[in-house]
Parts: structure tokens; sequence; C-alpha cells
């Protein structure tokens, strides 16, 4: 499978607007309707990749521990025509294994998951109260184990899955502290682009 890092896209940018279907509800979600008060964590991930399979532990983890404070949004953009296996019936699956509730969107035209400046799975975007990026890149130092190993640090593969990083992040948010600007890109599966968009996106 293509190995691909998250592109970081510029600290500071705003949140880009979306309007989409929620697989866990069946209701039609906008960023418009996010609690103001909160915080908000966009998490790239699919049911299809060992990458997001392997921290399926610490993305429970963050959602259990911080529901509460951060609006959580699952995002997957994947063609399924490419990965049957991201179908809307695979994400509640994956909903279910990390304990998310909703909402978990999928954005069939693609065009939100652009907008976003997303590249692969599982990578994620946090953005403060005022909808500005403060954080971006991966979700946790590990990586998915098995013969993808060569290609990754022992100490990086030791670890216990935890979401460090995003904990790391979301603690000095909460706290009026300075979050670290030293952020590393996440790692995993190529987002399935179509080759063509369907009509009813263009």
């Amino acid at each position: 499978m293509p190995l691909t890092s998250s592109a970081m896209v510029s600290l500071g940018t705003k949140i880009p607007g979306f309007n989409l279907p929620d697989v866990i509800s069946g209701r039609t979600v906008s960023s418009d309707t996010l609690d103001p008060a909160k915080p908000v964590l966009v998490l790239f991930i699919a049911p299809h990749c060992p990458f997001t399979r392997n921290l399926t532990s610490a993305i429970r983890g963050l959602i259990r521990d911080y529901r509460d404070r951060v609006d959580i949004v699952a995002l997957c953009a994947n063609d399924i025509s490419q990965v049957p296996e991201d179908s809307r019936e695979g994400l509640k699956r994956l909903a279910d294994a990390v304990e998310l509730t909703g909402p978990f969107l999928y954005d069939e035209g693609q065009g939100i998951a652009r907008a976003f400046g997303a590249t692969c799975t599982p990578e994620c975007f946090l953005y403060d109260r005022q909808r500005t990026l403060v954080y971006r890149g991966q979700i946790d130092e590990t990586r998915a184990t098995g013969r993808l190993n060569a290609l990754f640090t022992a100490a990086h593969l030791a670890k216990e899955p935890n979401g460090t990083p995003v904990r790391a992040a979301l603690d000095a948010l909460f706290a009026g502290r300075p979050i670290d600007q030293t952020q590393r890109p996440g790692m995993g599966c190529n987002i399935k682009w179509r080759s063509i968009a369907p009509a009813h996106a263009r």
C-alpha cells in the first residue's frame, strides 16, 4: 500500500465549513452546529487502514477522556469502489470499535477532505474555540506493526498507542498554555481519491 504522510497545512488556518451525512445518526451534520464553546478535533480514519486499526485503543481513549470537553468529529473520504471496507457499514463498525457515538461523516464528494488538506489515514486536525488550527498531524507516535515494521524505529513500535501528542495539545489548550509547534505528520494509507468526482458533488 502507498505510505503517505500528512501535508501539515499551516497552523492558524480556519476550519473549513462542511455539511455532510453522519453514518451513525443518519442526519446531516454542519460545521455551524458544532458547540461554539468547545474546541473541535477532526479525525481522518478508515476501517480498511491497518494504521487506523493499530491506533484503535488510542482513538478510543481520546474519545473516552475528552468527549465532554471537545467536539470530536470523525471523517472518511475514501472512494469505496477502491476500498469497499470503507462503506457506511464499515464506518459504523469502526465507530463501535472506538466508542464514537457521533458524528462519523462520509465525504463522498471528497471536497471537504481536500479543504482540510487531509492526505492520509490516520491523521487529525485540532481547532481551538475560535476555529483556528492549533495542532495537526499524527494521532500517536506508534506505527502499524507486522510487515511495516522495517519502516519505523524500534522505539516507536515498542510504545502502546495512547494518543500522547493529541493529549498534550488538548491539555495545553485547556490550561491556556502554548501548544508545542514542533508537530509530526501522521503517516498511513493514502486517501483513495476518485479520478472524477460524482456529478452531484461537482
